[in-house]
């Protein structure tokens, strides 16, 4: 019984768990996480769209997911440690179905939009994009001068990333005091 009080101690007082590192290929490119459906899921939305000028001819629901180590610190913390890894799961959405008489529902993966936080790997910005064309194939890097940097630089509201969409951490990051200066000049926030 000594025994196992002294390792239930232990195991209470050991260091949070260190987050996995994203894996990464010879070519640079990073390896979707096999068990990324099982993260912790932040949102959904349908057709959402950051450019305007081109509409696609269809409809498109995502799913957001997190690793769930980056998760609990952001909980604690307001903000994403490094070695947070958010997919953004792309799928075509589908209206004909056995059942369904309206609406419309998830279809098939068209793509995994990554943003991964690896400090080490992106010493500049902290923070880079993979494209998985397919939802399986590793993701590709943008470049550096893709818009997809700017432009979570300029808007999202919390350390590069959108948590304005993500309706149960945006009351966490207004609580711990964690909005970006730029997300707060563009709401109008005093």
């Amino acid at each position: 019984m000594r025994l196992l009080n002294k390792l239930i101690c232990a195991a209470l007082l050991a260091p949070a768990a260190v987050l996995a590192a994203p894996l990464y290929t010879a070519d640079n490119k990073m390896a979707v996480p096999e068990d990324y459906r099982t993260w912790v899921f932040l949102t959904a939305s349908m057709d959402l769209n950051y450019n305007t000028a081109a509409t696609p001819g269809h409809h498109m629901l995502d799913n957001v997911f997190v690793n769930p180590e980056a998760y609990q610190v952001f909980l604690k913390t307001g903000t994403w440690p490094d070695k947070t890894i958010l997919i953004k799961e792309n799928r075509m959405a589908e209206s004909a179905g056995t059942l369904s008489k309206a609406g419309q529902f998830q279809g098939a993966v068209m793509n995994l939009e990554i943003h991964v936080k690896d400090e080490a790997r992106f010493p500049d910005g902290k923070w880079a994009f993979f494209l998985s064309s397919d939802g399986k194939a590793a993701g590709t890097l943008f470049p550096k001068t893709a818009s997809c940097y700017s432009c979570h630089q300029d808007h999202a509201a919390v350390d590069t990333t959108f948590v304005q969409f993500y309706p149960t951490l945006m009351p966490i990051a207004k609580e711990k005091n964690t909005l970006s200066a730029a997300y707060l000049k563009e709401i109008g926030a005093k």
